[in-house]
């Protein structure tokens, strides 16, 4: 089988100027770069899926971030820039920071016996870091490309590299 790609939260909400966890202008330079990951292996018959924060307006989580990617809102929607690839991919709503909690991502991952995860997206320290570390406790093979994956707080961002590799085994290219 080929690679499964895991896009992390590559939301409307995220990556838009004017919505309250917008990661900044940095984050928005990986586009390009997860772009052309995304269609090196779809060439090679890799399978796509988009984790996608999504909460109800109650959501306890909002009582550390603010709301934010609220079902029904634009917020939840993947980038325009991405529309294509989603097109092809399967959308994977999630409503805490890893894409396995509460969703049907592992069995999927299952069925597909894949040769490698390749997880990208943003925040590098929170939801990338927590779906790469419940990746590798189910024991699959995970890379994560330092050049697609971004966050609003550049320190924690490396720290969230290193953590992923040195800790959780993920292979950083």
């Amino acid at each position: 089988m080929a690679n499964a790609v895991i896009v992390v939260d590559m939301q409307r909400g995220f990556l838009e100027e004017g919505f309250p966890l917008y990661c900044g202008e940095e984050a928005r330079k990986i586009i390009p770069n997860v772009r052309k990951l995304l269609e090196e292996e779809l060439s090679k018959g890799s399978v796509l899926f988009f984790t996608a924060d999504t909460h109800d307006p109650d959501d306890k989580e909002f009582q550390m971030f603010p709301p934010h990617c609220v079902k029904g809102t634009p917020e939840v929607e993947i980038i325009p820039e991405l529309k294509e690839f989603v097109e092809k991919g399967t959308i994977i709503p999630k409503r805490r920071y890893s894409g396995f909690f509460e969703t049907d991502l592992d069995e999927r991952l299952k069925a597909l016996n894949p040769d490698k995860l390749i997880i990208c997206g943003v925040c590098t320290d929170i939801c990338v870091m927590h779906t790469v570390a419940d990746a590798r406790n189910r024991d699959y093979i995970v890379e994560v490309p330092r050049d697609c994956v971004a966050s609003f707080d550049p320190e924690a961002h490396e720290f969230a590299l290193k953590h992923i590799e040195k800790i959780l085994g993920a292979k950083v290219v």
